[in-house]
């Protein structure tokens, strides 16, 4: 029996298409036309999956800006997302959407159980706008140039990505949470030092 497309989850249209590619892979235009997404949730989270894997390099630098650009049409108020042809000429290989795929099934596929709609008014379009200003912040911060600065705020916009997705207001403030914590800790890092702001946040870790 041929599967119907249309009855596949959002990770398991990401498999689907990592399986299909050439050893080019898509352009960011043609991922979002094949996974047939129009939502800023999906696009974001699918966007913030390549920079929530540790140590993978070039591949968050060229979505970093494409999600910036979403977040902001998110700030303008957009119902849809739309990427320049800049942005949307970009390019993912094979490689780098397999490891999207299995990266996002093995650490964000718990999501799919959990997930279903609360707090539903956190994903509205009046509390988008709020919610687009934290990711805007997260999305910029994967741009500074430290060693693996990329993972926390993408997790952050993964989950809060997911859960505006799925309507689901309690991932929006988890993914919001997590991002935030990675902003403090840039924040203390500049005024005290990155030494000094890892210990602050091992102290506080422990006190809990």
């Amino acid at each position: 029996m041929t599967e119907n497309p249309s009855a596949r989850t959002f990770l398991q249209s990401l498999e689907a298409m990592a399986q299909e590619a050439a050893p080019d892979g898509f352009s960011l235009h043609q991922i979002m036309d094949r996974l047939d997404e129009r939502a800023f949730g999906a696009a974001l989270f699918l966007l913030a999956l390549p920079c929530a894997i540790p140590f993978l390099y070039l591949v968050p630098q060229i979505v970093a800006l494409p999600m910036m650009a979403l977040t902001l049409q998110m700030l303008a108020g957009r119902e849809e997302p739309w990427l320049p042809e800049k942005f949307g000429q970009r390019k993912i290989d094979k490689a780098g959407l397999t490891r999207m795929a299995t990266f996002g099934r093995k650490w964000f596929g718990w999501l799919e159980h959990i997930s279903h709609p609360r707090l539903s008014w956190l994903t509205g379009s009046k509390a988008e706008r709020l919610v687009a200003v934290f990711l805007t912040v997260f999305c910029a911060s994967i741009l500074i140039p430290l060693p693996s600065t990329n993972t926390m705020p993408g997790i952050g916009v993964a989950i809060a990505a997911f859960g505006l997705m799925s309507r689901d207001g309690i991932l929006v403030i988890l993914g919001l949470i997590i991002g935030s914590i990675w902003i403090s800790l840039l924040v203390l890092a500049a005024m005290f030092g990155f030494d000094a702001a890892t210990d602050l946040i091992r102290q506080i870790i422990a006190s809990l």
